[in-house]
């Protein structure tokens, strides 16, 4: 009785909506039932739910390997088939280095040892718990080593040409880096190839810290003992298990020595406080650190590399351990091989009640509200599958290694992978594939923000115009009809199916308004979430509404939502830019090659510093976008005409299957078409990370790496390649529209 009544209200409901403008890729009946399922899924989501779900899961540590984290995944396991999802563990085994040994001395010319080690807190319920790991990067190298240590600000490649400008060179010596401006691991890669034989990293305050505000407790802030642990792999090569490149990590995988893998560090890595680093740093001697490399610590900053001496050691446990995956399914009615993806990590570095559990909490209430909607009667067209990764954040090990052991069934069947991480209080962000911009305006036009009651859409814009820089900005803003989706680089674990596999991907959360410094350390707890990062778990409803409603109409479409112009106009934007670098970097040679000329750097240079002036460049030759720019056009055309084709297929009704196969399977012949491949996993044509110039995403990669490091033929090689892959694309999507 309750199911047919329920059924009943669904179509009074439906009817009601029929006069509405049509969901894309719905006809307006179908639309009209689309509305009334995601309000009913709508109404079983619970933000009190998804607190509880938060503290349950974040109750002990659970880092990869540890028996915490096989108590939460048979939690998670649990909780799906109690939704009524078909679920299951899905177990790898893969290596995971935990310390044993950690030892850090300044002994020279002063000694001190370092504390590592976060205190517990009255404040923090959980922060005295047992089976913390220790403060540590995971994937550093082994090693003992003592040197003299020298300040390196950032760490990143133009902090080493500033060094070099100094006469300074960190041969045979330990750095010291700041966190910030860079993803971790580009730290001591960039130290061990300018020949350092240690990496120290740590928190300025002036980054994260007091200088924000108010430390922990008290505050949000990271306290001058907390410490951002993290792996340093070296994701440039391949994430994932070190030891199975390519190939998902079963227990009899073949795998490689320990010793050959390539994303494993050749030099010791250590996190540390900003407690433990002001010594250090207040013992170097020399030159006086070059304006902006200062933090805010009470010292004055120094280079070093004089009579400040560092023993650092380090010794790791190289565990096999294992990987729990949690899979489950919702079938499809009509396509049961064509799958909507949904995935978020469950593993933490410690109890990670941010990071990641308040994003897998509000995944799981997404899948219960599913559930809910399956007791109605109603079946998605398509098979929704949730993924509950393990071993994100090590080196996104659990995603990459399902990711390689289904690639060929991936490619064939996944429509589209949906990711999320942590959540907070704020505005909306997104990122992915272009051809998916207008589907993902339309469904955060109909999400509410739970603090303002406007659309996310609109809260999101309205910070936008806020902070844009220029006139000129707020304007495009402005008069743009919808947004821009962010270009994806690495860091989560949409990377393997992105980078590897060519599936269109989405990467939503909310935050901005939920800052802190509890990443990654012991204090990343329930308590201080409930406090300082979405104390009443209302975006954690706003997530499961923003990544549901778009799983459920991707699971439903008639016609899938993709507009691959969007895609051809981002590209095109992208090509400018490469282009405008380059005539940028042309002047820039020829006016720095004039100043070297005329002896002009070295006159303008402090007489009793040492510095030395730099080089003389090869001027830059020209460089002929034309084949890039000519297969834009080429894709133009072809995204247009099957634009064209796709609004008189959504009219009619019928089996469109042929056409969604070829929509959601396009984005791959951006990777498999021939020419030089990129170096590495991060070998997509469109975006990757921009690893050496901070947490920005670097677009059409190959070719930018290549102006940036003057390399002109890999410039010139890669604009060949990737026009290739472009007209591979363009060529694919003219077939499929005729």
């Amino acid at each position: 009785m309750k199911k047919t009544l329920t059924l009943s209200l669904l179509v009074l409901s439906a009817a009601s909506f029929a006069q509405q403008k049509p969901l894309i890729g719905f006809t307006p009946a179908s639309s009209a039932k689309q509305i009334a399922s995601e309000k009913t899924y709508d109404a079983a989501l619970s933000a009190q739910r998804i607190g509880e779900t938060i503290k349950a899961l974040s109750a002990y540590p659970h880092n990869l390997g540890s028996p915490g984290s096989k108590a939460v995944a048979d939690k998670i396991l649990a909780m799906y088939k109690s939704y009524g999802l078909d679920a299951h563990l899905e177990t790898y085994t893969v290596l995971f280095p935990s310390p044993k040994t950690r030892v850090l001395e300044l002994t020279g010319p002063t000694a001190y040892t370092a504390l590592l080690k976060e205190p517990a807190l009255a404040e923090d319920g959980t922060s005295a718990q047992a089976n913390q790991l220790p403060t540590y990067n995971a994937w550093s190298a082994d090693g003992d080593v003592s040197g003299q240590l020298v300040f390196v600000n950032y760490g990143l490649p133009d902090d080493y040409i500033k060094l070099a400008s100094m006469g300074i060179d960190v041969k045979g010596k330990i750095v010291i880096a700041k966190y910030g401006r860079s993803w971790r691991g580009i730290k001591p890669k960039v130290a061990y190839e300018h020949g350092a034989i240690g990496c120290i990293i740590y928190s300025d305050p002036a980054d994260d810290g007091y200088s924000a505000g108010d430390v922990y407790p008290k505050g949000a802030y990271k306290n001058e003992f907390g410490v951002q642990r993290g792996s340093v792999m070296d994701m440039v090569l391949y994430p994932g298990d070190p030891l199975t490149p390519g190939v998902g990590a079963t227990k009899d995988a073949k795998r490689l020595n320990k010793d050959d893998a390539t994303t494993i560090l050749k030099i010791p890595v250590l996190p540390i406080s900003y407690h433990d680093a002001q010594p250090l740093l207040a013992a170097l001697d020399g030159p006086v650190a070059p304006d902006g490399w200062a933090g805010s610590l009470p010292i004055t900053y120094h280079i070093g590399g004089g009579k400040a001496m560092v023993h650092l050691k380090l010794a790791f446990n190289w565990d096999m351990v294992p990987a729990y995956n949690v899979v489950a399914k919702i079938k499809g009615s009509a396509y049961p091989d064509e799958w909507v993806m949904r995935g978020n990590h469950h593993d933490a570095w410690v109890n990670g009640a941010n990071d990641p559990i308040s994003g897998q909490a509000a995944m799981l209430e997404e899948a219960r509200a599913l559930g809910e909607l399956l007791k109605t009667g109603w079946k998605p067209k398509r098979s929704i599958i949730y993924c509950s990764w393990d071993g994100e954040e090590p080196g996104l090990i659990g995603s990459t290694e399902f990711a390689e052991g289904h690639d060929k069934e991936i490619q064939q069947k996944a429509v589209v992978y949906i990711n999320s991480d942590s959540n907070g209080r704020g505005f909306l962000g997104a990122g992915g594939s272009q051809a998916l911009e207008s589907f993902v305006d339309e469904v955060t036009q109909g999400v509410t923000d739970p603090q303002t009651k406007v659309s996310v859409f609109d809260r999101k814009k309205a910070m936008q115009l806020v902070n844009a820089s220029s006139t000129g900005d707020k304007k495009e803003i402005m008069e743009r009809k919808g947004q821009k989706l962010e270009a994806l680089g690495s860091g989560s674990d949409f990377s393997s199916f992105l980078q590897h596999l060519g599936i269109t991907t989405l990467d939503l959360g909310f935050g901005g308004e939920d800052g802190g410094g509890e990443y990654h350390s012991i204090y990343d707890s329930f308590d201080d979430y409930r406090r300082f990062k979405d104390p009443d778990f209302v975006y954690g409803v706003a997530l499961a509404q923003t990544a549901g409603h778009s799983v459920l109409r991707m699971a439903n479409a008639e016609v899938l939502p993709f507009d691959f112009r969007s895609l051809q106009a981002t590209i095109s934007k992208y090509a400018t830019e490469l282009s405008k670098l380059t005539d940028d970097t042309r002047e820039t040679t020829k006016m720095d090659n004039q100043l070297v000329a005329a002896n002009y750097y070295n006159l303008a240079a402090d007489p009793i510093r040492q510095y030395k002036a730099p080089l003389a460049k090869d001027t830059v030759p020209a460089i002929d976008f034309k084949a890039l720019t000519g297969a834009l056009d080429s894709l133009k055309k072809s995204a247009d005409k099957l634009a064209a084709y796709w609004s008189a297929a959504v009219l009619k009704d019928g089996d469109h299957d042929k056409l969604n196969k070829l929509l959601y399977q396009a984005e791959q012949q951006l990777l498999t078409a021939e020419g030089l491949p990129r170096r590495g996993w991060y070998k997509h044509t469109i975006y990757a990370p921009g690893f050496y110039t901070g947490y920005g995403v670097k677009t059409l990669p190959g070719i930018r790496e290549a102006i940036e490091q003057r390399n002109w033929e890999e410039a010139k090689q890669q604009i060949t390649v990737v026009s290739a892959r472009i007209n591979a694309l363009a060529t694919y999507l003219s077939d499929g529209a005729k």
